[in-house]
């Protein structure tokens, strides 16, 4: 099997697998624990924190050991966590080892986004970044979809299908080499200075982006359940329900890789800054199912626009280094924090408000400004600076 297939279906498996826990757990814990709103967004909270230690550790510990190494001890450390789960599937146990499973997916990223991308021009990295893309969002729609039933009849199946999928995947890393190969710096390919400094802004700019649209989206993520529970869908579709939001990230994303067009330029990652809390607010408050999907599908193409070019920008300056994807998911893992503590603080404030509306705008508006702020500044720094030819 040829090394990026090998890569690429790991992508997959491991998305797989972590969508059952990542996303899921919060229907399992609405569901079986009794979590409250609160208190899902405190799992969230436990979960973000341990991710960003994770991403954030992954560049300094892969110069200690080898990426394949690491990636091995990440994917391991991952497989016991859901066999924890599985066993003693109570709430202080899933509180306590979900965040464990944030701190090996925060590790364990990184890496794999390393191996895919090292080696290739910008060019190349672009078509690349499109199929790692396509490689790990179709699996989130499919596990959503299949979580619904397994917590409906058996519910600790959702913590033994990800370790069995985590076992396949460690079985596929075996022939892969130690390190990956990047590109020389001096290859012809390289963007110069000037093209480099242009892609540096963009880069920052989609990365403020992408911050509001993780912290915002791990908020949707501990709520849904009682989104669609007050809306009359129960656990066993409500799942699928909200995998929409994925699937047209998915549809965002093979569109972006066919579609050079939106490479160096400013106005798509201004269209996604938008986007993103217009469409976190329909599905968060929308009063019927239409207005909660039209949320979704507004939402999911403007993260969609904000992570492929978050990671491709990375790629091209960083090289595909470890450090590049580390950055990348360290502040995704921001994200996973930011938004569950806002989200948090909006509960809080819903009461003195009088509405749910108002307490949630009051707790994640400075979030949305900041972020814009950056994204738009980064933006105008961007359009000073030469545009190389489009990849």
């Amino acid at each position: 099997m040829p090394a990026l297939t090998r890569l690429l279906l790991i992508t997959f498996l491991e998305s797989l697998a972590t969508t059952l826990i990542e996303r899921s757990v919060y229907f399992y814990s609405h569901e079986r624990l009794g979590f409250t709103d609160a208190e899902n967004l405190l799992l969230a909270l436990g979960f973000g924190t341990a991710y960003v230690v994770g991403a954030l550790a992954s560049h300094p510990l892969s110069k200690r050991v080898s990426e394949k190494r690491l990636l091995v001890l990440a994917m391991g450390g991952q497989l016991a966590g859901h066999l924890v789960l599985s066993a003693w599937p109570v709430s202080h146990t899933l509180a306590v080892f979900n965040a464990v499973l944030g701190l090996f997916n925060g590790l364990k990223w990184p890496l794999i986004e390393s191996f895919v991308n090292a080696g290739q021009t910008p060019s190349a990295v672009a078509r690349r970044v499109g199929r790692f893309n396509l490689s790990w969002v179709v699996a989130c729609p499919l596990g959503l979809a299949v979580a619904g039933p397994i917590i409906g009849a058996w519910p600790r199946g959702i913590f033994l299908l990800a370790a069995m999928l985590g076992l396949a995947s460690l079985g596929l890393l075996r022939p892969l080499a130690g390190r990956p190969a990047h590109l020389p710096d001096d290859h012809p390919e390289r963007p110069g200075p000037g093209a480099l400094a242009r892609y540096r802004g963009l880069l920052v700019s989609s990365r403020w982006t992408m911050l509001s649209s993780y912290a915002l989206m791990w908020v949707l993520v501990a709520l849904v359940p009682g989104i669609f529970a007050r809306l009359g869908f129960g656990v066993t579709v409500a799942p699928a329900m909200s995998g929409l939001l994925d699937v047209v990230r998915a549809l965002a994303f093979l569109s972006l890789q066919r579609y050079a067009g939106w490479h160096n330029r400013a106005w798509p990652l201004a269209l996604a800054a938008v986007g993103i809390p217009v469409g976190f607010f329909l599905t968060l408050f929308g009063p019927d199912l239409a207005t909660v999907l039209a949320g979704e599908v507004v939402f999911g193409a403007s993260a969609g626009m904000t992570y492929y070019a978050a990671l491709y920008y990375a790629m091209v300056v960083k090289n595909a280094a470890v450090d590049a994807g580390g950055a990348h998911e360290g502040l995704i893992g921001s994200g996973f924090t930011i938004g569950p503590a806002l989200g948090l603080l909006g509960v809080v404030l819903a009461p003195v408000l009088g509405t749910p509306v108002g307490g949630m705008m009051v707790g994640v508006a400075p979030l949305v400004a900041i972020c814009a702020a950056g994204a738009v500044r980064s933006l105008l720094v961007a359009r000073r600076m030469p545009r190389q030819p489009q990849a």
